[in-house]
């Protein structure tokens, strides 16, 4: 028997998050673990009039690819993937995994090597949907490998991934729209900011965001979502930040991150764990060192850290912050092949000062 919160999830995405019309090429990407949701979306997009391609991409393939790839096929883009970058109007990612730590081996110059190489399609992709040609959606499926690194049985997380997507619910679209003119309202007063400071245990960080502007995540390019962001001036990130959570990248993770900046760059970067792959992705290119992105998580549905970024950077009462690459609409101009999000939890002396006045304690914002 279908679970109708499967289809509810790929009526949300197909008539919500990416607006599937008639004639759109629309490229569904997914690992076996998630085909349930890449069959509701096949036929989904295909009554709203567009044509769905279907890309299997199984993680055993990846585990192969950087055993065993030459430097030569490292350093390649993809003719394909640049193709596909090029003539569809949307990508849906279900984000299933049977096993996460299916990289954890991987070195880490290997994969910094390959993003490198995948960096005409992000120019592509970020080009085109700066001219509204193109879009993409990033919707998890929950699968055993997912529910295994978050602490939780497979029909627990279930539970957990439907409610924090909203698809328990009666009509999810509805209930997203109310969450997209919410967190309007906090776009209206974080765009009256022009510098912006971050206070918490072992953080003490100062930005401008002077002319950038701030982003409503509201369900049209990840779900679940819950944030607001924008890309700060790029020279103006100045002190020391903790993150709280480990940061986690291609299925590795790196635990208690330190990073020091002066004048925009990362001089200081240190680690419990993971300390060797945070400096590899660091040296990737000269934007890495760069903050591409400050964002609040708004999500207060979600509660609990799950080793998925999908529901981590939401958290409410987080903020996190990514190294790497801008995201062009937020008016930030930093070039990197590198975008990692890393969070810091807010709840527990926390504060956001906005031109000198304390706007946010504890994870709350302050009226």
């Amino acid at each position: 028997m279908k679970d109708p919160r499967v289809e509810r999830l790929a009526r949300l995405i197909c008539r919500y998050s990416i607006g599937a019309t008639k004639g759109d090429a629309i490229l569904i990407t997914y690992e076996p673990a998630g085909e349930p949701l890449a069959e509701e979306l096949y036929g989904e997009v295909l009554r709203s009039g567009g044509h769905p391609m279907l890309r299997i991409n199984p993680g055993w393939a990846q585990e192969i690819f950087y055993r065993e790839a030459a430097p030569h096929q490292l350093d390649r883009t993809s003719p394909f993937e640049l193709q596909e970058a090029e003539k569809t109007r949307a990508w849906i990612l279900v984000a299933a995994t049977s096993n996460t730590r299916r990289k954890s081996g991987v070195d880490p110059k290997k994969v910094a090597r390959a993003q490198i190489a995948r960096r005409p399609i992000l120019e592509t992709v970020f080009s085109r949907m700066a001219k509204k040609e193109w879009t993409f959606m990033i919707a998890p499926f929950p699968a055993e490998g997912d529910a295994q690194e978050a602490e939780m049985g497979l029909s627990e997380y279930e539970d957990f991934v439907y409610r924090a997507l909203l698809v328990d619910r009666r009509d999810p679209i509805a209930e997203w729209k109310k969450i997209s003119a919410r967190q309007a309202a906090l776009v209206r007063r974080f765009s009256r900011i022009r510098d912006l400071r971050i206070v918490g245990e072992g953080t003490d960080i100062r930005m401008s965001v002077k002319g950038r502007k701030w982003i409503n995540c509201d369900g049209h390019h990840n779900l679940p979502d819950g944030e607001i962001f924008t890309g700060p001036v790029e020279d103006s990130v100045e002190g020391t930040i903790r993150y709280t959570y480990p940061a986690i990248y291609q299925g590795r993770e790196v635990t208690d991150v330190r990073l020091t900046f002066k004048k925009g760059k990362v001089v200081k970067a240190e680690a419990a764990k993971g300390e060797d792959l945070l400096k590899s992705l660091l040296d990737m290119d000269e934007g890495a060192r760069r903050v591409g992105e400050v964002a609040v998580g708004t999500n207060y549905g979600i509660t609990r850290f799950t080793r998925s970024i999908l529901f981590d950077e939401k958290i409410g009462g987080s903020i996190h912050m990514a190294v790497g690459r801008s995201i062009p609409e937020s008016g930030g101009v930093n070039q990197s092949t590198l975008h990692w999000d890393m969070i810091k939890d807010m709840r527990k002396g926390g504060e956001i000062h906005a031109d000198g006045k304390v706007i946010y304690r504890n994870g709350r914002f302050l009226r």
